[in-house]
């Protein structure tokens, strides 16, 4: 059994090794206030709680694994990503292998009887449970609470008599029907749902798509939050009722209004230690992904508003920076580098589908990742199925992504290949591999890659060396692409052609590095990373 000592030193290294300030963007000004986004990336669908002096976030994460982020801040400004709450998503089987757009779909987070607990909905399986005592810790494998399609989007709440319910939406895509909002009975362990539920509100006139309901109560009323119009488009409503099966009468309290911030909606009420009120929610930039704002909230006649109402029409609108809710806390930001060092990977970086043991291996203190060449199936003629790409999220609207990166193809030469991609619906990859003698550098992309059309071969150039710097620069507004090469990581070269990145399938667009076999060659040949940076252009 550990001892206190070793757990608190096992921290303390991991603190150092994942402790980093993002080079291409800080929220905080450092004058004690600061600027939306409070996180440049895509953490969709955010929803925080508030335990004593700490909040913590956590986020969809559909098919990347580990899934379920957590993050932990002292002001929420100032995010560290501390953790995920699910190592392999159920049913295992089905998520072995990539299933885009499925599995996580917009969590709550809760802390109840001084346990955390995150619901979520897989719109086909049905709403899923975890729970642990330590965020930081190991959490309980997940217990479906209600089995069904369609089911997405649940929050938790326990009244004051200690009857638990569960609000939820649905996804027309499984369910034949969206745009309502449900609440079940639940058992007081929040483990099971005891009826079939009943509906509350119906926002087929004037608020389609309402979703992500986020259940509360203040004096006296209970309120459901919840995002209606669409992601791109929509805003947030509010419910509010004195019974919990209502009727709720509704108020539109943040829209896009006069700002350039599209979609404002779907998010978390807080309130901080100083009694100020808060709310997080997200905006959809595309190819950036779901990236997260913060709003300060006031009330008035029991009801929200929530920014600043520029435009005078009675709805709250999103405001570009503020004064932070809490001062005093020193810069964090979620981790992006990584040299390798530790025996673990770093929080940012996510699978395609349950990690399996032989994808890598990482050992402490030799400086360097080791990715196996993990065969592609029959009959692929692209990456977008392939499970063991290893990617991280866009972290900026400039940045730059540097690798350098190793081919040992082994004893099967030909079909042994690696390199640094950027993934989305569109990908473009910066690929070393063997061919008849030679090393060959490509820059290559997959159009309408889930079409299975195979990659296209931009530019190719020959190497005297196994051993290679890769790097990709991304510039705003539109997340254009510029792949380069160096031999001695001074002089780069650029190759190829510009690429503009696409989300994938509901997420941002990902950037990182992968190692492949042709899937009739022979097994053996791997990739070893030195290190992969993200830094200013």
């Amino acid at each position: 059994m550990k001892t206190a000592l070793t757990i608190i030193l096992c921290l303390i290294e991991l603190s150092v090794t994942w402790a980093q300030t993002s080079q291409v963007w800080v929220a905080d000004q450092g004058d004690g206030t600061y600027k939306n986004p409070v996180l440049y990336a895509d953490y969709s669908d955010p929803d925080v709680v508030r335990v004593g002096d700490d909040f913590y976030m956590t986020a969809s994460s559909f098919t990347a694994v580990p899934g379920l982020p957590i993050l932990h801040s002292k002001d929420l400004v100032n995010w560290e990503l501390i953790n995920h709450a699910v190592q392999e998503i159920v049913p295992i089987p089905v998520f072995n292998v990539p299933q885009h757009g499925n599995g996580i779909w917009a969590p709550s987070i809760r802390y109840h009887h001084d346990e955390f607990y995150i619901y979520w909905g897989d719109p086909d399986f049905g709403i899923y449970m975890v729970k642990t005592k330590s965020p930081y810790g190991e959490w309980e494998k997940p217990v479906l609470v209600m089995e069904g399609k369609g089911l997405i989007d649940p929050c938790p709440f326990w009244d004051e008599d200690g009857k638990a319910y569960l609000v939820h939406a649905y996804a027309g895509s499984r369910a034949s029907v969206k745009s309502i909002l449900v609440i079940n009975k639940m058992n007081p362990e929040g483990t099971k749902v005891l009826d079939k539920g009943k509906v509350v509100f119906d926002g087929h006139d004037a608020h389609p798509t309402v979703e992500g309901p986020k259940f509360y109560k203040r004096s006296g009323y209970y309120y459901i939050f919840a995002p209606a119009g669409g992601v791109a488009t929509g805003w947030q409503l509010v419910l509010r009722s004195k019974n919990i099966y209502g009727p709720y009468e509704e108020k539109v309290v943040l829209e896009q209004g006069s700002t350039n911030i599209n979609g404002p909606h779907q998010g978390a009420w807080l309130d901080s230690p100083n009694g100020e009120d808060w709310f997080v929610h997200f905006q959809d930039v595309d190819a950036y992904g779901r990236i997260v704002h913060l709003q300060p909230v006031s009330w008035k006649n029991d009801w929200p508003t929530m920014g600043n109402d520029f435009d005078k029409n009675g709805i709250g609108e999103p405001v570009p920076s503020f004064k932070k809710p809490i001062e005093g806390h020193k810069i964090n930001t979620p981790i992006e580098s990584d040299e390798f060092n530790s025996d673990r990977l770093g929080l940012q970086w996510q699978w395609q589908a349950n990690p399996q043991v032989t994808w890598y291996s990482l050992i402490k203190d030799r400086g360097f990742l080791r990715l196996f060449s993990v065969k592609k199936a029959e009959g692929e003629t692209n990456l977008w199925n392939q499970p063991n790409l290893m990617l991280q999220k866009f972290s900026a609207p400039n940045f730059a992504a540097t690798t350098k990166l190793k081919l040992v193809p082994e004893e099967a030469k030909n079909g042994k290949s690696a390199g640094l991609m950027v993934f989305g619906l569109d990908y473009a990859t910066l690929t070393l591999t063997y061919k008849d003698g030679s090393f060959v550098l490509r820059q290559t992309q997959a159009l309408e890659a889930k079409k299975n059309n195979p990659e296209g071969v931009n530019e190719e150039v020959k190497l005297n060396t196994n051993e290679v710097i890769l790097k990709v620069e991304v510039s705003a507004p539109h997340a254009l692409c510029q792949f380069s090469y160096s031999l001695d990581g001074e002089k780069f070269i650029n190759i190829g052609k510009p690429f503009m990145a696409k989300p994938g399938q509901w997420v941002g667009a990902k950037v990182g590095v992968f190692s492949v076999s042709d899937a009739l060659i022979k097994y053996g040949g791997y990739a070893d990373v030195d290190y992969f940076r993200i830094s200013s252009k």
